[in-house]
């Protein structure tokens, strides 16, 4: 069966990951200027408290009609934020940003081979294309410096921190439109920011000394996370697990491009890569059309047929597009 590749339009839905997307990649140099003034746990407690903080004053109303289910989900989802950003802020202490962009990548492919075990669905073809380029794209963002690695103390934290990141989206695409938009985003944000706090007295993290430098940080880092967390719950309502995750590979490519804008200049690598994300994100909107082959019924052979009695022939149904279609999530 002869088949071809078909282009599928940006949604509105996926429209918005890609913008807060880049928002995301611009709060990278934040958290670095944060985490000189403050401890990792402190800051990602109080950027997510007030993050949640925030969603409250937005969703009260809402809140009032809340129910076990909304609180079940949202704080397995808070769960996944903590740890995911919790252990890669950790891991900033330590090990520098190539070597972290080259090891959070992992979650990119990790994605598609979770929604297949969560979901039962293969993804389609050119979505693992595509999140095959991403990765490669993150790869040479990251740099050969990335590749030089040794596993100490923030490799590891930051390798681990891949599950709960891919666990987040798995998650987020599970409780879609199943549970009240608002009320999950207020339970998340607030789980995460509370745990973050009550995680400093485990490790014996102390509360820093009072600096405009990370209480800057941490509100502009909080009404940024109300913002991502918010269009996450609401694009993938329709937007797939694995097609979010290639949306978001491209956090890093924003991350160098606001990085250029202040001042800093990118290798040769780095832009090849940025490239490679985009080409991951193209390829990942492309879809295989199959065409069937129709069975030819000359109109001479159908009149001779007709006339001895019997039923005229089906038409073979129009062409058939056999698509990779994005699952609409649970």
């Amino acid at each position: 069966m002869p088949s071809r590749l078909r282009w599928m339009r940006f949604r509105p839905q996926e429209a918005a990951l890609i913008a807060i997307t880049a928002v995301w990649g611009g709060t990278f140099l934040l958290v670095h200027w944060a985490i000189e003034h403050s401890g990792p746990w402190f800051f990602v407690g109080i950027r997510f408290l007030i993050a949640g903080l925030i969603s409250v004053v937005i969703f009260r109303r809402v809140l009032r009609g809340i129910r076990w289910r909304d609180v079940g989900a949202g704080v397995a989802i808070g769960v996944m934020i903590y740890l995911g950003y919790g252990l890669q802020t950790l891991g900033l202490q330590t090990i520098d940003s190539s070597t972290s962009a080259f090891i959070t990548a992992m979650y990119v492919p990790l994605v598609p081979l979770a929604q297949w075990a969560v979901f039962r669905k293969r993804p389609p073809a050119m979505a693992f294309v595509g999140a095959g380029l991403a990765f490669v794209g993150l790869l040479f963002i990251a740099g050969p410096d990335a590749f030089a690695l040794t596993l100490g103390a923030g490799e590891i934290a930051t390798m681990i921190s891949t599950l709960p990141i891919a666990a987040e989206i798995i998650l987020i695409s599970l409780f879609a439109g199943k549970i009240d938009l608002g009320r999950i985003t207020v339970v998340q944000l607030l789980t995460a920011g509370v745990l973050g706090l009550l995680t400093m007295p485990v490790v014996g993290e102390g509360v820093p000394e009072f600096s405009w430098i990370w209480v800057g940080c941490a509100v502009g880092l909080g009404a940024a996370s109300c913002l991502i967390q918010l269009t996450m719950n609401w694009a993938q309502k329709s937007v797939s697990p694995t097609r979010a995750t290639i949306i978001y590979a491209g956090e890093p490519v924003w991350a160098g491009v606001i990085g250029r804008i202040a001042g800093e200049r990118l290798p040769a690598t780095a832009l090849v890569g940025g490239a490679l994300v985009v080409l991951g994100i193209l390829a990942s909107e492309l879809r295989i059309v199959r065409r069937r082959a129709q069975p030819h019924t000359s109109p001479q052979a159908r009149e001779e047929n007709h006339a001895m009695g019997g039923e005229s022939p089906v038409e073979s149904p129009p062409d058939t597009e056999i698509s990779a279609r994005r699952e609409v999530t649970p």
